[in-house]
């Protein structure tokens, strides 16, 4: 049973919210302020966070930044909640580490069935799959776990998307364009730095490798293998 902590200042949607959840076997627990939120997330760490940007005490998005700071909490899975059309909210959520969003108005249900979406997503669903391996760096999709020189480095769920997705393009440029839309989903006009942030951090985690993920002046990034450069 998966655990969700609701993070919301709407008692009737978060009410509604919860109930839907443990209807649909979750068990769940509700937060109405940052602080509470935060609070609720050391004392019993959820595999993931329905988080409201808009609260009443502190954003969203820095309730979202502590939770990726904390060593309890910096891999549990994030869902933010955005008013229809924000954009721009969406991505400050993606920089500070959220897995996806859904957009309000929704119907409870579609909500249900995505965080569903997104815990499977984030559980080894490609058994049988080869990890993937280059250099130091070893990718193992089935059990969703990073190594670099056969140690172990936390990945978040998105950190890791993006590194699927490039390892599994050596050495092919992926534009900024083509990552906000194939491992964000967001839309290739927007005009944003959020590409840049996640691949600094996630090049930083790639310790002896740093090199191998390149950043191609004015177009993207790639992944390549040094023995074929």
């Amino acid at each position: 049973m998966s655990h969700v902590l609701i993070v919301d200042d709407e008692r009737d949607l978060a009410e509604l919210i919860d109930f839907n959840l443990q209807a649909a076997g979750f068990s769940t627990r509700v937060a109405d302020t940052g602080e509470a939120a935060l609070a609720a997330a050391s004392e019993q760490p959820p595999q993931l966070v329905l988080l409201d940007l808009m609260l009443p005490d502190i954003s969203g998005t820095e309730v979202c930044r502590q939770l990726r700071t904390n060593v309890l909490t910096r891999d549990v899975l994030i869902v933010m909640l955005t008013a229809k059309g924000e954009e721009a909210d969406r991505v400050r959520g993606f920089e500070v580490g959220a897995d996806d969003y859904v957009t309000k108005p929704f119907s409870v249900r579609e909500l249900v069935l995505r965080i569903k979406a997104v815990l499977r997503r984030a559980l080894p669903s490609k058994e049988g799959t080869a990890p993937l391996a280059l250099g130091p760096l070893k990718l193992d999709v089935g059990t969703h776990r990073f190594y670099v020189e056969g140690k172990e480095v936390l990945l978040t769920a998105l950190e890791f998307r993006l590194l699927e997705y490039m390892m599994t393009r050596l050495g092919r440029v992926q534009t900024r364009e083509q990552l906000l839309e194939e491992v964000w989903g967001l839309s290739s006009s927007l005009e944003t730095r959020t590409i840049d942030t996640h691949v600094m951090r996630l090049r930083d985690k790639l310790g002896p490798a740093r090199p191998y993920l390149e950043t191609v002046r004015g177009v993207g990034y790639r992944i390549v293998d040094p023995q074929l450069a």
